[in-house]
């Protein structure tokens, strides 16, 4: 440590840059760091009282009280409601929580994003060193925008937003970015859902190494997202690299091929009725996708008896103004700032999900007490459309 890394550490800088400072160092202990290094943002998960719970709460109560403020630009992972919707249907004892949460790191100067896609907001430059805490947000940034970042805790995240730094280790290191395995895909991928198919599949078979898959051809960014929030979701790839074939071509390969994405679509679709809810927005939407919605709503409307929401950042919302009103007038609900996963939709009786996230799939089961349907976007949209 530098002379002024120790003097936060031994308590110069008051308890709550100390205990920070002892979260780093012990995790770059764990994994053979020998320096912290400064990092340009940080972004911060365990946000939704949900999956957070009651006993974290006094914690960050104490670090806000005791003087924590971060020193970078941090970002905010969504909460369990919104502001729009669903603040109106769930019991008080559930928002003031999630309200108190939400006071202690605005008073630590985090900024109020709530979203998972924080790359929306910022713009990373390439080999740029950030602290980021969503998983999805993480392979993206390293794999799309070649940013450089390890998949933080929430505690380690918001430690490296408060002091400034990270240990370096494991992504950080440019020996540590380089494909070690292969992979062709040898099917056709049609859609965005059967890309989240493939993430499921290859999240569950590669652990965590780093991939180089063949055979993606002109893939979009929002296709490119399903793909990261798949991989991230089963198992602990942190990035991958696209169509580099030269410096893989000797490592261990894998083959995929359309039986075994689509057995993965099958296997995530465990509801066989019709849907409580179609949702999409996992995750949260772009710019572009609330303009594809927006476009194939216009002059629809829902069908009775269905809740259809679309999720976002308030940021994006903001932007697509005349794109909230398109699906608002259909009778959808655009949501921003809460994560279906993380919210309270089975308090709301909805039990069979329709989404195109193969994440929102996986999770749906256990987080959501609900069975999923999985499809793409298309096939949502006319599921949610009388």
């Amino acid at each position: 440590m530098t002379r002024e890394e120790e003097r936060i550490y031994d308590g110069e800088h008051g308890w709550a840059n100390q205990t920070c400072m002892r979260i780093l160092v012990r995790l770059g202990q764990l994994f053979g760091a020998e320096r912290l290094i400064p990092i340009g943002s940080a972004h911060v998960s365990g946000v939704s009282y949900k999956t957070l719970g009651d006993a974290p709460i006094e914690f960050l109560r104490t670090l806000a009280d005791s003087g924590g403020t971060v020193k970078v630009k941090t970002t905010l992972n969504p909460q369990s409601l919104d502001s729009h919707y669903l603040r109106g249907k769930l019991e008080e004892s559930l928002q003031k929580p999630q309200l108190d949460i939400l006071r202690q790191f605005e008073k630590m100067g985090l900024t109020k994003s709530l979203t998972c896609t924080p790359y929306y907001l910022q713009r990373l430059p390439r080999g740029s060193h950030h602290a980021w805490a969503e998983s999805s947000a993480v392979v993206y940034a390293n794999s799309v925008l070649g940013a450089w970042t390890n998949r933080e805790g929430g505690p380690s995240a918001l430690a490296a937003a408060i002091i400034g730094k990270t240990p370096d280790y494991g992504i950080h290191k440019a020996e540590n970015r380089r494909p070690n395995v292969r992979v062709k895909v040898e099917a056709k991928v049609h859609n965005e859902t059967e890309l989240g198919a493939l993430g499921i599949f290859l999240g569950k078979t590669l652990g965590d190494k780093i991939p180089a898959i063949i055979g993606l051809q002109k893939t979009s960014n929002d296709d490119l997202k399903q793909l990261c929030a798949a991989i991230a979701t089963t198992g602990m790839t942190n990035m991958f690299h696209l169509d580099d074939d030269k410096t893989a071509r000797e490592k261990e390969r894998i083959d995929v091929n359309s039986n075994q994405i689509e057995r993965t679509v099958d296997e995530l679709s465990s509801g066989r009725g019709e849907p409580d809810l179609v949702f999409l927005g996992c995750p949260h939407c772009s710019l572009d996708e609330m303009k594809r919605i927006a476009g194939f709503v216009e002059g629809g409307q829902v069908r009775a008896g269905v809740e259809f929401w679309v999720c976002t950042s308030c940021h994006v919302r903001r932007a697509a103004s005349a794109y909230v009103k398109s699906i608002e007038k259909a009778g959808g609900h655009v949501l921003d700032g809460v994560c279906t996963v993380v919210s309270w939709t089975e308090k709301l009786g909805i039990r069979t999900i329709m989404t195109n996230s193969a994440k929102t799939a996986y999770y749906a089961p256990v987080l959501n007490k609900a069975e999923a349907v999985l499809a793409p976007m298309k096939d949502c949209l006319e599921s949610a459309l009388q």
